[in-house]
């Protein structure tokens, strides 16, 4: 990216490719505090979405006035409390009424659950997942982490699942051939460090087919993931190293603390998105920016458009 560029200019970048077909409804889930409510109603000034806002109304409302936030153009559909928000904006998506699901001022559990719900919710054969799409300053491209929010412990099963799931979504984003860091804290093969055999066998999965439309390697530590450098110093011959696409990391944890280093001491715009489900999530963290859940919202819309131009060409 140029060198010169504003956080702005980045921002918009990012936002550009959303705006290139009509805006999406979205159920927006209990947005009852001033940074929910403002991202929904960012993103629906910016040409992405149609908002939905489900929650109590007269707390919507009252939020609205007291920050001097506009409703017009918003559908509000009132229910007690979050958990019945979470209920009703899958029900939503599952009559068709919503494309896309964003969290508001609620826990993400409450969301999830409504979503893993076994008869009314959005399960597919997938293992839901989350990925952050960064802009990192110093990095020469768009930078993918997972999983950050849903998987706690991930098992190899896990992360076969999670890795396929940002593969797709690398895919879906222009990265043809995404470059998959397997994140460890050494770059050999240690039978006491859990990380590095699970690296080792996505990477030999891979190999025979089992993950497809990435190239991976590891494990690798993030400094020879990211810098070719590095992995030069330390004699590392790897075709991902200085070329990471995506970074998956060993454990909610260390994804975790990585994503917020990058976003409060780099100065990285910060995307979140769930995959896995029957529709993208565009979930971020109670703690997020209006800027954040705004830049969230156009990488699902812009997902969510491919995935709807895929199944278009297929059918």
């Amino acid at each position: 990216m140029p060198a010169s560029s504003t956080r702005t200019d980045r921002l918009e970048r990012m936002l550009a490719p959303a705006k290139s077909q009509a805006t999406m409804p979205v159920a927006v889930i209990h947005p009852c505090d001033e940074a929910s409510l403002h991202g929904a109603l960012l993103a629906r000034d910016h040409g992405l979405i149609t908002p939905i806002l489900v929650g109590p109304e007269t707390r919507m409302r009252s939020v609205a006035e007291h920050h001097g936030l506009d409703l017009h153009g918003c559908r509000l559909i009132n229910v007690p409390h979050s958990h019945a928000a979470a209920d009703r904006a899958v029900a939503l998506v599952n009559e068709g009424s919503a494309e896309l699901l964003m969290k508001g001022s609620l826990h993400t559990d409450e969301l999830m659950s409504a979503v893993l719900a076994r008869e009314s919710g959005l399960r597919t054969d997938h293992r839901v997942s989350h990925v952050f799409y960064m802009d990192v300053p110093l990095y020469p491209k768009p930078l993918l982490l997972t999983d950050a929010a849903i998987n706690i412990a991930p098992t190899l099963e896990d992360k076969v699942h999670i890795v396929q799931n940002a593969i797709d979504f690398a895919i879906a984003m222009g990265i043809s051939t995404p470059h998959v860091a397997i994140l460890a804290a050494v770059e050999i093969i240690n039978p006491k460090m859990r990380a590095t055999l699970d690296a080792a066998v996505l990477c030999k999965m891979a190999d025979r087919g089992q993950i497809r439309g990435g190239i991976l390697d590891g494990p690798l530590a993030f400094d020879n993931a990211i810098s070719s450098e590095a992995a030069e110093r330390k004699r590392i011959c790897s075709p991902v190293s200085g070329h990471a696409d995506i970074l998956l990391a060993p454990d909610i944890e260390s994804a975790n603390m990585l994503a917020k280093q990058l976003e409060y001491l780099a100065d990285t715009i910060t995307a979140g998105v769930v995959l896995g489900a029957r529709v993208p999530i565009i979930l971020t963290s109670r703690a997020d920016s209006a800027e954040t859940r705004l830049a969230s919202a156009a990488i699902a819309v812009r997902y969510a458009q491919a995935l709807q131009q895929a199944w278009s060409r297929s059918s």
